[in-house]
């Protein structure tokens, strides 16, 4: 499969500068990180991936960790980059670390975004329900699709994040561009611990959001069992999106990790 990626292309003179592969979480798209995008690519080359099923990308059956890991590393085989830096953001931060798990010899640095390696709850019934409602009624505006969204969905945050995966038909429809079914079906395995066998011994950074309850202390055994070099750092007042509600202190947080020699 040939994932669809935003790749900002080489600077000149930075050819020294690893380039920097960042994936996305659950219903997030590579389009979710063009702000950051525009502040790395001075320094470096980033690639923002769309995962399967997500984005721009093809859908097909299979969300296991393992098989997205392949994904990626058919991108970078497709792009002839070999050595790279990586950050997954939730869904995408088990995406990352069972490719460094199983390819480590392709990632210099992790940096994994408010996500731990082990398996959580059911989470999601409300959004699949409310994401099932839109494509059930096919509005024909943004407003319309919000509005059934909110009989299921307080959270207008929450909300405004899933319409940025609706697209107009030609039938003037409004459609998800996400491979819903698929995702569907394999939810299991999106909530399941991340794939490989074998801890990624290179140099590792987790920062999680101090408001969010996605990485509480009492998982520090299992993050360090897979990152045993692993950092820990907590952006105060941040909640699991913490790369949109803190970008910059976010983003000073991973220059500074992937800065260090």
């Amino acid at each position: 499969m040939r994932l669809h990626c935003i790749d900002t292309g080489r600077v000149e003179g930075g050819g020294a500068i690893r380039p920097l592969v960042v994936l996305h979480g659950l219903f997030g798209s590579a389009d979710n990180w063009r702000s950051h995008l525009k502040q790395w690519q001075a320094a470096r080359r980033v690639i923002a991936v769309d995962l399967r099923n997500h984005g721009r990308s093809p859908h097909a059956e299979g969300m296991a960790y393992a098989t997205m890991a392949d994904d990626v590393i058919a991108l970078m085989d497709a792009l002839e980059i070999e050595a790279f830096d990586l950050l997954g953001h939730s869904m995408g931060g088990k995406v990352a670390m069972t490719l460094a798990r199983q390819f480590p010899d392709r990632v210099a640095r992790l940096v994994v975004a408010d996500i731990a390696p082990v398996a959580y709850r059911h989470g999601h019934d409300e959004i699949f329900a409310a994401m099932r409602r839109v494509e059930a009624e096919r509005p024909e505006s943004r407003r319309e699709a919000d509005a059934l969204m909110a009989e299921t969905i307080d959270s207008t945050a929450t909300r405004q994040f899933l319409a940025t995966n609706l697209l107009r038909d030609d039938a003037g429809v409004m459609r998800w561009r996400v491979g819903l079914d698929e995702i569907a079906a394999g939810y299991d395995d999106i909530i399941a611990p991340p794939d490989g066998d074998r801890p990624y011994d290179g140099p590792a950074l987790l920062v999680r959001g101090g408001n969010s309850h996605y990485v509480p202390d009492r998982y520090r055994g299992a993050i360090e069992e897979v990152m045993p070099k692993v950092r820990i750092e907590t952006l105060e007042g941040a909640g699991h999106w913490l790369h949109a509600e803190q970008p910059a202190a976010f983003r000073d947080a991973v220059d500074r990790f992937l800065a260090e020699s």
